[in-house]
């Protein structure tokens, strides 16, 4: 069985991966990201996924390179991750109490035959009427920084979302379901 590599720095990433039994490698992509206004939020996840995927695949010959980008959109904006305190406060108040959406863009790529598979998952999330208190009592939990749309789902965050509508895992960083299902066509079997 050819190596599959994780192109991702994500510990969320390479957790998910575990959890479904997948054996790999991971090497993060030095793909930097620059916004493409012409590209749709779907378009432009799986472009970012499969720029990162092809930065990774370019230094091995015969392996699978697994690739993802996960952000939010908001009344069309995308909603990115913050790295300040303050910041993370002004993206949860942006969405407290609404709904957005996260998508989550991810690649395979064959380096043997250059097969390449780049798909979305959209997942939509809604908060709960939060409190200025506890938008601030979150914010200062640190859980919010580097986190697309400035929380955690799995974590504190859990406390913050009321519903959602699609895959859990897509709001994690990697949506399982679809991402196995393409595996199969690799001939990666998770079952």
């Amino acid at each position: 069985m050819k190596p599959i590599i994780l192109a991702s720095a994500s510990p969320r990433r390479k957790e998910l991966l575990t959890q479904i039994g997948l054996k790999f490698e991971v090497e993060p992509s030095n793909f930097r990201e620059e916004m493409h206004p012409e590209l749709t939020p779907q378009q432009l996840a799986r472009f970012f996924s499969r720029e990162k995927a092809q930065a990774v695949a370019r230094r091995h010959r015969n392996a699978l390179v697994i690739a993802a980008d996960t952000f939010g959109v908001f009344r069309s904006k995308i909603v990115g991750k913050p790295h300040t305190e303050a910041e993370a406060r002004d993206m949860l108040t942006m969405l407290n109490g609404k709904m957005h959406t996260v998508i989550t863009g991810f690649t395979i790529i064959d380096t043997e035959t250059n097969r390449t598979i780049s798909r979305s998952v959209a997942t939509r999330v809604y908060f709960r009427r939060l409190t200025a208190a506890e938008i601030n009592a979150y914010a200062k939990s640190q859980e919010p920084l580097d986190k697309a749309g400035a929380y955690a789902i799995q974590g504190l965050g859990s406390v913050i979302v009321k519903r959602i509508e699609g895959d859990y895992y897509n709001v994690i960083g990697l949506p399982l379901c679809a991402l196995v299902q393409s595996l199969k066509k690799f001939g990666i079997d998770v079952l």
